[in-house]
């Protein structure tokens, strides 16, 4: 991950890209939309990691592709480069169907069924339910996602996933639909997270039956969003719960601060120290190269790049939110007084 982070190439001195203080508000939004194309022209060039194989529909994506969008709590949207190119919304669901499944049984509830801490280990890791003597440990690792989906309230497989698809379109402001090719795809090698909620279900830690909820986490991954809808998703979960371009109260204010605290332990998996002392926000990663960085009260910052790490988060995308998250004030950390900060 230090890699991925420190090497900016022909960045700014990263001294002054981190000279802004997270208080206050996001700038202007000509000062946003300057910056964010600046920062597409540094990084445009830049190709480390590789697009993910192991989902075959994933494989054909354009590496090149590159888009960032910043929503404020306000409503305002601001976007460079390819942002408005849907892809499938993968593992950044996990957050949000978190929050849905909070608000709707309770934090106790849902805490004392999945868990709020990291586990150090990979995304899709068998060996960390095993240790933890099936806890799911964490909703933003697949095992404790499937936990949370197979908590998602409703009488039949048709209405859980109607809560899941409407939920989610309330966050992005705008109605999502599901990519059939990738839920084809998916669900032809989900084999491990199968065996993953098989293995929950042994230990009494899975809800629902172990099939059907791995086909329902399967479609919600299936979702299609662009870097606008997941930086007006963020922006949501920074704004109380309120989704700015709307003005609906989707969830209750206290579950985004539960849902945040959950990111920030552990949304980029096993390198999730790394980002936060990095980036200096709760964030979530996707394998298809979406990424989405929150600062409450302000708003949030998606980007899309398909090239990934070893850790499944896309290179460009951290490259890229390790500048802006010092460049727009977003870093929760931060405590020096603001300076100018041009990309």
């Amino acid at each position: 991950m230090a890699g991925v982070l420190h090497d900016t190439g022909d960045v700014a001195d990263p001294r002054t890209a981190r000279a802004a203080v997270s208080t206050g508000r996001l700038p202007t939004a000509e000062a946003v939309r300057a910056t964010l194309e600046g920062v597409h022209r540094r990084f445009r060039d830049d190709r480390g990691g590789k697009v993910a194989d192991y989902i075959p529909v994933l494989a054909e994506a354009d590496p090149e592709l590159f888009g960032i969008a910043v929503a404020y709590v306000s409503g305002g949207v601001h976007a460079a480069g390819d942002a408005d190119h849907m892809f499938s919304i993968q593992s950044v669901s996990k957050p949000f169907v978190f929050a849905l499944v909070n608000d709707a049984l309770g934090r106790e509830t849902v805490r004392r069924r999945i868990g709020v801490n990291s586990t150090g280990l990979p995304f899709n890791s068998v060996l960390a339910v095993e240790l933890n003597h099936g806890s799911p440990m964490n909703p933003m690792v697949n095992a404790g996602a499937l936990a949370t989906t197979a908590l998602v309230p409703g009488a039949s497989p048709q209405e859980r996933w109607d809560f899941i698809r409407r939920g989610l379109s309330r966050f992005a402001g705008r109605d999502l639909l599901v990519d059939d090719r990738v839920y084809t795809s998916e669900a032809a090698t989900n084999q491990r997270n199968e065996s993953i909620a098989r293995l929950l279900d042994s230990y009494g830690a899975l809800a629902g039956d172990p099939m059907a909820t791995t086909d329902l986490y399967t479609r919600q991954c299936s979702l299609t969003v662009s870097a606008r809808d997941l930086a007006a998703m963020g922006a949501t979960l920074a704004n109380g719960g309120v989704c700015p371009l709307t003005g609906e109260q989707v969830v209750a204010a206290g579950v985004c601060r539960d849902t945040l605290s959950a990111l920030a332990t552990a949304g980029l998996y096993e390198r999730s120290g790394d980002w936060l002392y990095e980036v200096g926000m709760p964030g979530k990663s996707g394998v298809s190269g979406g990424i989405i960085t929150v600062a409450p009260g302000k708003g949030s910052l998606a980007v899309f790049s398909p090239r990934l790490d070893e850790a499944g988060n896309s290179v460009r995308g951290q490259r890229v939110a390790h500048f802006l998250s010092g460049a727009l004030g977003m870093d929760l950390f931060a405590s020096t007084p603001h300076t100018e900060a041009t990309a």
